[in-house]
């Protein structure tokens, strides 16, 4: 009689034993979270990046100095012949244009002279110093005649005595607001409506007090140039990134 050796219990199953998965390899070790650095240097302008800033700030400064230590009657000289009423831009409007902007009103403890370190010092870095030239000049250019030439037909009408065609008028007030409003359009959202609101209400509270409301209204038309030129500012913005 043969005898049959017993089947092993379950070796009928080893087939139906499924595969061990292969291992998964262990995920990266997160990175740190990146820690913005505070550079407040890049506020400031310096000769490599910003030569038209720093170069138009020492003579802004230099001006300044001059104003502080000069005899009053040769500073008021000084202002009156490079104002831009309407007498001045009859005759020689391409001088008194530039000449009015190599003061400061109020010399460097202005507002403005702050204003304009930082601001131009930031639109610079962005657009380039022949750009950011560009808009200053166009802010401070036609905030003027947005307002002065109004002044001049008002007294060939008759309505403003003639004394107001011999007023002074100098100084680098629009020409920053330009430049703030122009900066605002290359800025994030967060920052940018902040800047605009907040500009825009110094100087419309400057406009309520009502105590040089035409050049008060210079400033406002400054700021919508630099608005209206947010086109133009993003293309040279974009221009300027390698």
């Amino acid at each position: 009689m043969e005898r049959i050796a017993p089947k092993t219990v379950g070796a009928d199953l080893l087939d139906g034993v499924p595969r061990q998965r292969s291992v998964l390899p262990a995920p990266p070790p997160a990175r740190p979270l990146a820690v913005p650095r505070v550079r407040p240097w890049l506020l400031l302008p310096t000769p490599a990046r910003t030569p038209f800033t720093l170069g138009y700030a020492a003579l802004l400064a230099a001006t300044s100095v001059l104003a502080a230590l000069a005899p009053p009657s040769l500073v008021y000289a000084l202002y009156q012949g490079s104002s831009t009423d309407v007498t001045h831009l009859v005759r020689s409007p391409a001088v008194v244009l530039l000449t009015s902007a190599l003061w400061i009103a109020g010399g460097l403890v202005s507002p403005y002279a702050v204003a304009f370190v930082l601001v131009l010092t930031a639109l610079e870095r962005r657009i380039g110093g022949a750009r950011a030239a560009c808009v200053f000049l166009a802010g401070h250019v036609l905030a003027t005649l947005a307002t002065e030439v109004p002044v001049g037909l008002a007294v060939l009408a008759g309505h403003l005595p003639g004394t107001s065609l011999h007023r002074l008028d100098y100084g680098i007030s629009f020409g920053v607001a330009a430049s703030t409003g122009a900066l605002a359009g290359l800025l994030r959202p967060w920052l940018r409506w902040p800047l605009l609101a907040g500009t825009a209400a110094l100087l419309l509270n400057d406009l309520l007090a009502y105590t040089d409301p035409m050049t008060n209204w210079g400033h406002l038309i400054a700021l919508a140039i630099g608005v209206s030129a947010w086109p133009v500012i993003r293309r040279w913005a974009a221009a300027e990134i390698p």
